[in-house]
């Protein structure tokens, strides 16, 4: 599975997240690398980085900086879903390591 240059929001999660419908993630991805600049929302800029392995699925570590002027970091498992439409939707386990270390759940979907 190939994430390069495909845009994703997020459709649904936990609380204690950040990430919001107004947030948009930019994906690159050279080999088995993947990044991705984010902003919106309650973010004001974010960044991810990660290896994707065969499966598509993610391993990933995050930093960003929200509106309250906190840096939060955090990590992130993220497995693909193909939709019926061929888009990608991204259902993901993350926790803080920052703050209060909390742990969630969240959905994005390609745009």
């Amino acid at each position: 599975m190939n994430y390069n240059n495909k845009r994703f929001r997020p459709i649904k999660n936990s609380e204690n997240g950040e990430t919001s419908e107004a947030t948009l993630f930019v994906y690159k991805q050279t080999g088995n690398m993947i990044s991705s600049e984010y902003k919106g929302g309650q973010i004001v800029k974010g960044h991810l980085i990660g290896l994707v392995d065969k499966t598509g699925t993610i391993d990933m570590r995050y930093h960003q900086i929200n509106r309250k002027g906190e840096l939060m970091t955090g990590t992130c498992q993220s497995k693909p879903e193909m939709m019926p439409n061929g888009k990608i939707r991204l259902h993901e386990t993350w926790q803080w390591t920052s703050g209060d270390r909390s742990s969630g759940t969240s959905i994005l979907e390609e745009l």
